[in-house]
């Protein structure tokens, strides 16, 4: 007959044994009898304690004076949990063998740690573990952006961690999709009203930058994040106010203003962020800023037109103020949005649909491709 009681005495011999090694500073021979009782209680299906045991070793772990032992010993431990699918174990092992690898200034073992603690806590509970997935999310962007090889990755988990914290990854994906929907079906006011509501969960997400991010230890993640979230702010107001001009009503003329000018504003404020961050270099810019900034640019050229207004040279307003930075001036004026820019300030909008149409926009090709046909019919 299956000796329970014995088999848990036996356990609790082997966890006495190792904390007695633990009080002598005896860690690696106290983590082989927790390991032990751990088996045990993996035999006897007792996942309680396994936790337990498991979070009492990473602890112990993570007070080796050698960090290459420590994260070998703490990435063995993981692989047995995952084995297991103790995802919550799991989580809580790579959490500590990302705080180990952040203080060796592995950064991408750091950020790849807490980026897979963040997945797995969301496979446990998404709910509950909402608010920690993604300030390990944002931990793990902000390690993938200090390491030379994952910078672009660094920054779209940034953007991801914050919209999770406001609670509205998913629900923009599918707003989106209902607004491209409500477009193809030409109801003009329903997929302004979608767009609006999108550039609302950004500008909410906006206002909490700073409750997720400390600006004083993280400058440049804050810059960059706070520019793209003025970005994307813009960019659906704009999406909207386009909708609304693609309509023909003039009910909605000063709402088109209203929206076109506070984009006006914002794509000044994104860019002069932006332009912040890139100026201070001299060489190796990051191409996705540089496209950003100038796609900026070229969608302010385009606001002006929609409102028949010239309060500013887009153009100028990006490349005035550059100085000496050649290396810089070069990209930003080879940018694909940046020759946009030009053309729509030469011969105005109308003039250069066949090349908007050629230009690639990334998620937004199906917004433009559906826009462009309807302007061209007006």
């Amino acid at each position: 007959m299956f000796d329970r009681e014995g088999r848990e005495i036996e356990a609790i011999n082997l966890i006495d044994r190792a904390e007695n090694l633990v009080d002598k500073n005896e860690g690696e021979e106290a983590i082989n009898f927790y390991e032990q009782a751990a088996q045990i209680y993996l035999d006897l299906g007792s996942y309680i304690k396994l936790d337990e045991l498991y979070v009492r070793i990473a602890n112990i772990i993570s007070h080796f004076k050698n960090n290459i032992q420590a994260t070998y010993r703490l990435k063995s431990i993981i692989r047995k949990t995952e084995e297991l699918k103790l995802y919550e174990v799991s989580a809580k092992l790579l959490i500590q063998l990302g705080n180990i690898a952040n203080n060796m200034r592995d950064w991408v073992t750091a950020g790849e740690s807490w980026q897979k603690a963040s997945e797995y806590l969301n496979e446990v509970d998404p709910e509950e573990f909402n608010s920690v997935c993604s300030i390990f999310l944002l931990k793990a962007g902000q390690a993938f952006e200090r390491s030379g090889l994952k910078k672009d990755l660094g920054k779209n988990l940034i953007l991801t961690a914050v919209m999770k914290i406001n609670r509205f990854d998913e629900l923009y994906e599918q707003e989106e999709k209902e607004a491209l929907e409500l477009l193809s079906r030409k109801d003009f006011e329903g997929s302004f009203n979608k767009f609006i509501s999108i550039a609302n969960h950004f500008e909410e997400a906006l206002k909490n930058l700073s409750d997720l991010i400390d600006e004083e230890a993280s400058k440049d993640t804050m810059l960059n994040a706070k520019a793209r979230f003025i970005h994307f702010v813009a960019e659906y107001q704009t999406v909207a106010a386009l909708c609304l001009r693609v309509s023909e009503d003039r009910k909605h003329n000063e709402k088109i203003k209203e929206l076109g000018k506070d984009s006006l504003e914002r794509f000044k404020k994104s860019i002069s962020l932006l332009k912040s961050y890139l100026f201070p270099q001299v060489s190796d810019f990051d191409n996705e800023l540089i496209l950003r900034i100038t796609f900026d640019t070229m969608l302010m050229t385009i606001i002006q037109g929609m409102l028949g207004i010239q309060s500013l040279t887009s153009s100028d307003y990006l490349i005035n103020d550059i100085g000496e930075n050649k290396k810089l001036l070069k990209q930003l004026k080879n940018s694909p949005y940046f020759k946009i820019a030009k053309r729509v300030e030469k011969v105005g909008i109308r003039e250069v649909f066949d090349d908007l149409l050629k230009l690639n926009l990334g998620h937004f090709e199906v917004i433009r491709n559906t826009l462009i046909q309807y302007f061209q019919k007006l």
